[in-house]
């Protein structure tokens, strides 16, 4: 088994393997411009039947969101969705706005490892 950058990477693609859901970690480096400065994004997981990108959040930082903004506005059409471990937490200490709600907010399709695990629907083939 590959080596995960977190457990909660590692937890995602056991529960992957066990519902044999082919998956690729990291498998693509996708360029994205942070403004006056060419960076790379590499996604967490792959799904290639269903061609979702998964990205974990453990810890949702501000950085992570511009990125994922970035990211979003560079490949409009990439079905990158966010797996958090808790969206109910807030994004930052006192703040009433979730994970959850700033994915909303920006139009991520999001899920909650506590409550929904990998939704089916990310495994589905998109039409």
């Amino acid at each position: 088994m590959s080596t995960y950058r977190s457990k909660f990477e590692g937890r995602i693609a056991q529960s992957l393997a066990k519902r044999a859901v082919p998956f690729k970690y990291e498998s693509i480096k996708l360029k994205f411009t942070q403004p006056a400065k060419e960076r790379t994004y590499t996604p967490d997981f792959e799904l290639p039947n269903s061609g979702v990108y998964v990205e974990c959040k453990g810890k949702f930082t501000k950085e992570d969101r511009d990125k994922m903004l970035w990211v979003r506005e560079k490949y409009p059409d990439l079905r990158l969705v966010i797996l958090f471990m808790r969206a109910r937490n807030p994004i930052r200490k006192g703040s009433k706005t979730t994970y959850a709600n700033w994915a909303d907010k920006h139009g991520f399709d999001w899920a909650d490892w506590d409550t929904d695990k990998i939704p089916a629907r990310w495994l589905k083939h998109a039409n």
